[in-house]
């Protein structure tokens, strides 16, 4: 009788790993009947734990949980500036979308737009040096801004000084968002961004901080309090939902060696022939197992959404170090990823003739994509065709 050993991949605990594997099993045996499958758990015994019940966690400002929903709150105010970095044009848009019902110009008057162009365009002569503390791309951000389309729209539905602050947080937010694209390794403080998004808002025609400006920022009345409230919530929350995932990584990356011989314990118990299915962690768990020592029970290594072929070209894998070729003990290796699933990854080109990469679509984002994998028809299917 073949049987297949799943492994599963970060932050799964029971009771989510009993389903999560009875799933793997209803999916197997469906198309192949007679299989064995045998779960691996290794995340009740060597999965990552909070051990002194996160002690290590910083308090929350005041010794409180709250999530600061007012307009001066803090971390309202970074939810509207991570919108902006997204995308530094959305309050252009938002603001366009406003625009009253054209009516005719008197003769003689000019475009709303006019002004904050040549302002801009004058912004733009001036190189990077008004912005220099956010790093280079000021002149390129004013220059495209000046011509961009939304910014009429945007002109006829806005007060100019609203309008010359909505630029300067643009042009802000640009400079920031490109230098985080190209992962500058210094990013300023939110009181060097506001200084000059202050200091660019002035330049632009709007009075000196401390007027009374109207608007405030259209993202953040719109965008940041939502963003708010899905996004920043308790850091001890935030920690508690992801640290199973990232902590199991940490642990198994400095101490894996238990839930590596764990795993060989239980694959030595077997009657061959034997296939691997790990998924995410998991997989890194099957191939680094596989590679330490033979294990002749098993014929095939299946892996989903695995990070194995990453860790191992950037010299990260704990059972063997870039450009050591894969040991010839280890079986066929059959290697699944979504391209959506930003932490999957191939390994044909890395073990030419030792791995089999095959593109799954399960039509979700990430990070939705990683988790997809099990409930996937087509994941089975190439599962199936390939097992001893």
């Amino acid at each position: 009788m073949a049987t297949v050993v799943f492994i599963h991949g970060t932050g799964v605990r029971e009771p989510g790993f009993s389903k999560l594997a009875g799933r793997v099993a209803a999916g197997l045996t469906a198309l192949r009947g007679g299989l064995r499958i045998v779960p691996y758990y290794w995340g009740g015994t060597h999965g990552a734990t909070l051990a002194a019940g996160g002690v290590s966690l910083p308090a929350e400002p005041g010794g409180t949980s709250r999530a600061l929903t007012g307009p001066d709150g803090e971390e309202e105010t970074a939810a509207a500036w991570a919108a902006l970095y997204a995308d530094p044009y959305a309050e252009l848009a938002l603001a366009a979308a406003g625009t009253p019902q054209v009516t005719e110009r008197a003769p003689g008057s000019l475009p709303p737009d006019q002004a904050v162009r040549a302002r801009l365009a004058a912004l733009a002569a001036q190189g990077d040096a008004p912005a220099a503390e956010l790093g280079p791309g000021l002149a390129r951000a004013a220059a495209d801004l000046a011509a961009h389309p939304l910014l009429a729209p945007a002109a006829a539905a806005l007060a100019h000084d609203d309008l010359a602050a909505l630029a300067a947080r643009s042009l802000t937010a640009r400079v920031i968002a490109e230098a985080l694209d190209s992962d500058a390794p210094l990013v300023p403080v939110g009181d060097s961004r506001d200084a000059v998004a202050d200091r660019l808002a002035e330049a632009l025609g709007a009075p000196p901080r401390g007027t009374e400006r109207g608007v405030r920022s259209l993202v953040l009345r719109v965008a940041g309090s939502a963003a708010s409230r899905a996004v920043v919530r308790r850091r001890r929350a935030l920690t508690e939902a992801a640290h199973p995932a990232a902590g199991d990584i940490l642990r198994y990356l400095s101490r894996g060696e238990a839930a590596r011989a764990g795993l060989r314990d239980l694959v030595r118990g077997l009657e061959p022939p034997v296939t691997l299915v790990g998924h995410s962690l998991g997989g890194i768990i099957a191939l680094d197992t596989l590679v330490s020592a033979p294990l002749p029970q098993v014929r095939l290594l299946v892996t989903a959404g695995s990070q194995g072929p990453f860790l191992y070209e950037s010299g990260s894998l704990p059972s063997l170090e870039h450009p050591a070729p894969l040991p010839p003990h280890v079986p066929d290796w059959l290697n699944l990823y979504d391209r959506r699933d930003l932490l999957s990854y191939l390994g044909a080109g890395l073990f030419p003739g030792r791995v089999t990469d095959v593109p799954v679509d399960s039509r979700q984002p990430f990070p939705a994509a990683h988790s997809a994998y099990w409930t996937n028809p087509e994941v089975y299917r190439h599962i199936v065709e390939r097992l001893p």
